[in-house]
């Protein structure tokens, strides 16, 4: 084919788009480090879905001490639970537990199909889906993948699936994402500028939500829900204590900083009212620059 020709640079941008997805895994699962421990470390309490997490791990070793050739089928983790409990954090320690890339994906306001399976290359400017374009950059097919309203293949993926558009014109996103968590359809996952199937089955999603009551029955159904309660006055006073403080006494470029019990439990009563911490460490950031 001649430079000059239109079809040209279509054909060069779709044979790099190829031989930019990496179909390599990268896992760490040494169970001397990886642990219950290390989750510990970065989140306080959340025990259901420490052991979840714990439990899909022990397979994943078992697997790899008999040397089993079974089909990977990751469980589809839904963390349901209001603002500031942790969802996106707990992803990224996941991720980091496991020796995985971390990926994290925005949905929010998605009311094209093709933004999740791609756009056929017919399209002027069409692109490969978010989910291709993700293992595109971080050049592994196992991520953890975490989908969210903002924003294997060894992947752990987060997204915000109460924040999916309804049905429209340009396709329902939600029939879209039934063909990225089926375990019998996700195996040979099919975006459409690629054309050509790709192994979803390893990646391991995180999706989130603040309420069910916007997600669609099906997809709910491919998902395992694990719901985070509201944190306690005691849990946000441990978790000020353990995280929200240090994490403030980095931010401002300080040695140390120290806050009686009392004062932080006045911040928490005082002067929040919600069920996670995003206000407490608002208001601990504002302490921390008087």
């Amino acid at each position: 084919m001649h430079p000059t020709q239109p079809e040209y640079i279509v054909c060069i941008t779709y044979l790099e788009t190829l031989s930019e997805i990496n179909t390599t895994a990268s896992d760490n699962l040494d169970l001397s480090t990886v642990s219950r421990e290390q989750l510990d470390a970065d989140h306080y309490g959340l025990e259901n879905v420490k052991k979840r997490l714990l439990e899909y791990l022990a397979v994943l070793r078992l697997k790899k001490a008999t040397n089993s050739n079974s089909v990977d089928k990751a469980p589809i983790l839904l963390l349901v639970g209001p603002p500031g409990t942790g969802k996106p954090s707990l992803a990224k320690s996941i991720a980091k537990s496991i020796g995985r890339k971390f990926l994290r994906i925005s949905l929010g306001g998605v009311r094209d199909e093709a933004e999740i399976r791609g756009h056929r290359r017919t399209y002027v400017g069409a692109m490969p889906g978010v989910i291709l374009q993700g293992l595109r950059k971080i050049q592994v097919c196992n991520p953890v993948c975490f989908w969210t309203r903002h924003n294997h293949l060894s992947l752990s993926l987060t997204l915000q699936v109460d924040k999916l558009s309804a049905n429209n014109f340009h396709g329902d996103p939600s029939a879209a994402m039934l063909k990225v968590f089926d375990p019998e359809q996700n195996f040979s996952f099919s975006d459409q500028y690629i054309n050509i199937p790709v192994d979803l089955s390893r990646v391991l999603f995180i999706a989130t939500a603040n309420s069910l009551d916007t997600i669609s029955g099906p997809l709910l159904d491919r998902m395992e829900v694990i719901h985070l309660s509201d944190y306690t006055y005691h849990e946000k006073l441990h978790i000020a204590k353990q995280h929200l403080v240090s994490k403030q006494v980095k931010e401002n470029g300080l040695a140390k900083l120290s806050i009686e019990d009392d004062a932080l439990i006045k911040i928490a009563t005082g002067y929040t009212h919600e069920a996670g911490v995003r206000s407490l460490n608002d208001n601990l950031r504002q302490y921390v620059d008087i």
